[in-house]
């Protein structure tokens, strides 16, 4: 028997099988995952079974043995698909289905083992000498068999005591496997379902748990689209099949997981990157054996080893983060749709902010829109106020805090309601420039300003991560005239606390969750020890239910206005008004007040009216003007590189390669043209890819264009999320 395989290389080259013969006494199906010797390497490779056949024209080499089972015949067209779709080669598309801690090679994280106390003798008899043995044996008989760390605080014996005991054959001593809970510090409260609103229960009736089916819900804020999701998967569950439901963010994880939680108890689980690589494989075994009939997790999730799938879910389906920046750089969007096209199976997708590309689908029938237009609060929609800051500065006005907010958060904290404010900036100045002659502080290795971070004394590079201390004098021209530009979430903290004295604040950004469970602890806080203002960035944007919070405070709304993407209306928008929506979603009325020096701006004014039909209308136009998504593809190809002239060689040849047959614009320096000591250049394609585009530009890639320079590297990026 001879099987194909497809080394688990990221090699464009050997993105190919290769035949190796299987031994007699080998059980191997196609989508084991084996050892196997390739070229003249001493150490052996990871390879990929995809067909088996009986003979071949090559003298084969064996493969040396079967490391797991880990695909089938689907997850193999998937792989395809992928690499296909994004341009990658099958072993990194076959990567994104192996467990969690499966490397290059192939160690795996180990199973957890603890030790068990088991009772073997129930009648104490003279062999028993001591009060201590008597005691284990005492409390083994009330209690069972109990982990050996346990026994020894309860009872306080040593080692040696059960020792003895295990000799003398009263109990036995044993490694049990475990699993590492992520859910174990969780008080778990049983929860039921709740009386649907008219617009909840049509929305649920009109989604067919039967068969494929598009679906978007587009619902504004606070009017219980999780509670739509969870009577779905409540359904689909007594059918008997399985749910996966993505969410967008690991800072909403926490809050969506103890809503099912409660109500469906411990058959979940949950997948993202902050758990450990232990919790991550043990949640990854009980989803495999069918132990756990949901899924919960960011984008990475939809390749959980889901069994019998009957929903996917996909909650704040507008949001950028289900695009990978890393190869494959998939879609976890289209990936849920080719999955449940597959399975026969309803996708629905849910946004207050609907992707553009999304609602244009469906304005053209190709997803059934289900819209929820009522809070199901009492308190409704929130007021949203613009505050034009040219104003403010024209009355002399400097601080970060107009006139409008401040007195409200003055009148919120005196009402003890709390407060949250958006930023959409980390740390205390984005830049510092010599006020003399215009220096500015950048990265060496990277073409961008590094931004000062108060709390550590340090300027940061957020590209390559680098840092340096801050010099009092410009390394340009020597002058001691340094400025600090700009104002970040660590300012902003700083002059809450000298504005609002009075006042408890707690900040959440990238630089305050860096620890494991960072995020759940920091809203927990903000939730139960009723602090008065969380200041964060756009992790607190979507998704969190305060029932306190009644103002929302928006103090730079023009940041995503200049990102230098056909997106920036779009992403001002989605990010404004899931701001907003996180006031008044209990009792009390919210009010959110949007700070701009573009207050006339067409998206900004969309959102004062929470009007996404208005938006929609407008930026649809200028995109069919413009050419841009949903009206073409775009492809980014960048080549990157120490040698600036091996890289434009590199980019300038896959240009003439793909000039004739697409639409391609010519090389030209990336925006930002250098990271982390490489230069980067690249080409930028506007065309329909269709499937036969899509096909040509794939072979294009891997058979008509090879990198020559090995010191390039080639990214393909397929509608990126960033233009950068």
């Amino acid at each position: 028997m001879i099987a194909e395989v497809i080394l688990n290389s990221t090699a464009s080259d050997l993105n190919k099988t290769f035949d190796y013969d299987v031994p007699d006494n080998m059980n191997v199906v196609v989508g084991a995952r084996v050892l196997i010797p390739f070229g003249k390497r001493k150490i052996y490779e990871v390879g990929y079974v995809v067909k088996l056949k009986e003979e071949s024209n090559y003298e084969c080499k064996s493969i040396i043995k079967v490391i797991d089972y880990v695909f089938d015949e689907k997850k193999i067209k998937l792989a395809n698909w992928i690499s296909k779709t994004y341009f990658c080669t099958m072993a990194d598309a076959f990567r994104l289905f192996v467990p969690p801690g499966t490397s290059r090679s192939y160690d795996r994280v180990k199973t957890k083992t603890e030790k068990y106390v088991f009772l073997q003798k129930k009648d104490i008899d003279d062999k028993v000498k001591s009060e201590k043995q008597k005691k284990v044996l005492e409390f083994l008989k009330d209690n069972g068999a109990v982990p050996k760390s346990a026994l020894r605080e309860f009872v306080d014996v040593s080692d040696a005591v059960l020792k003895t005991l295990e000799k003398n054959g009263y109990i036995e001593i044993k490694d049990i496997e475990v699993n590492r809970n992520p859910f174990w510090n969780k008080e778990i409260k049983k929860a039921n379902a709740v009386i649907l609103t008219d617009e909840q229960r049509q929305a649920v009736e009109s989604i067919n748990i039967s068969k494929y089916g598009e679906y978007l819900i587009h619902g504004v804020t606070g009017s219980g689209k999780t509670e739509v999701y969870l009577q779905l998967i409540d359904e689909v569950i007594k059918s008997g099949k399985n749910a996966i439901i993505l969410v967008p963010e690991i800072s909403l994880t926490p809050q969506i997981t103890d809503r099912f939680l409660s109500r469906f108890g411990e058959t979940i689980a949950i997948l993202h990157s902050r758990l450990s690589l232990g919790e991550r494989f043990d949640e990854w075994k009980k989803i495999d054996s069918n132990k756990s009939r949901i899924v919960i997790g960011a984008r990475s999730a939809i390749f959980a080893p889901v069994k019998n799938i009957g929903i996917i879910i996909i909650d704040e389906e507008h949001d950028s983060s289900y695009k990978s920046d890393s190869t494959p750089k998939y879609d976890a969007r289209d990936v849920a749709k080719y999955i449940a096209a597959e399975n026969n199976i309803p996708i629905v997708l849910g946004s207050a902010t609907p992707d553009v590309r999304t609602y244009y689908r469906a304005m053209n029938n190709e997803v059934k829109l289900l819209k929820l237009e009522k809070r199901i609060s009492k308190s409704g929609l929130p007021n949203i106020e613009i505050v034009d800051m040219r104003d403010e500065l024209a009355t002399g006005n400097r601080t970060p805090f107009s006139r409008k907010l401040y007195f409200s958060m003055k009148e919120a904290i005196t009402n003890k309601e709390q407060i949250m404010l958006f930023l959409n900036r980390r740390g205390y100045s984005t830049f510092i420039m010599c006020r003399d002659c215009g220096y500015v502080l950048k990265c060496e290795d990277c073409d961008v300003s590094m931004t000062y971070h108060m709390d550590q004394n340090r300027l940061i590079c957020h590209y390559c991560g680098k840092t340096k201390s801050v010099s009092p004098v410009c390394p340009s021209c020597n002058s001691k005239n340094i400025k600090y530009f700009g104002t970040g979430t660590q300012k902003i903290e700083a002059l809450i606390k000298k504005y609002f004295p009075e006042a408890s604040v707690i900040r959440m950004d990238v630089d305050t969750t860096r620890e494991k469970n960072g995020h759940e602890k920091i809203l927990n806080k903000f939730r139960n020890e009723k602090i008065d203002i969380l200041l964060g960035t756009q992790m607190i944007a979507k998704g969190h239910d305060f029932s306190n919070v009644t103002l929302v405070g928006i103090l730079a709304a023009d940041i995503s206005m200049n990102i230098g993407d056909y997106r920036a209306n779009e992403r001002t928008y989605q990010l404004l008004l899931q701001m907003s929506g996180r006031a008044g979603r209990g009792d009390k009325k919210g009010t959110a007040i949007i700070q701009t020096y573009m207050p006339d701006e067409f998206s900004i004014q969309s959102v004062k009216e929470q009007n996404y039909t208005k938006f929609y209308n407008t930026e649809i136009k200028i995109r069919e003007k413009l050419n841009y998504p949903p009206f073409c593809d775009i492809i980014i190809a960048v080549a990157s590189g120490e040698d600036e002239d091996k890289v434009k060689g590199e980019i300038t040849r896959l240009y003439d390669s793909l000039k004739i047959s697409f639409n391609v614009y010519p090389p030209a320096p990336a925006p930002i043209s250098k990271i982390n000591n490489e230069y980067r250049w690249r080409i930028l394609i506007k065309d329909v890819f269709d499937k036969q585009k899509t096909e040509k530009f794939y072979n294009i890639l891997f058979d008509g264009y090879k990198v020559q320079s090995t010191d390039v590297r080639l990214s393909i990026d397929k509608n990126p999320n960033n233009m950068l």
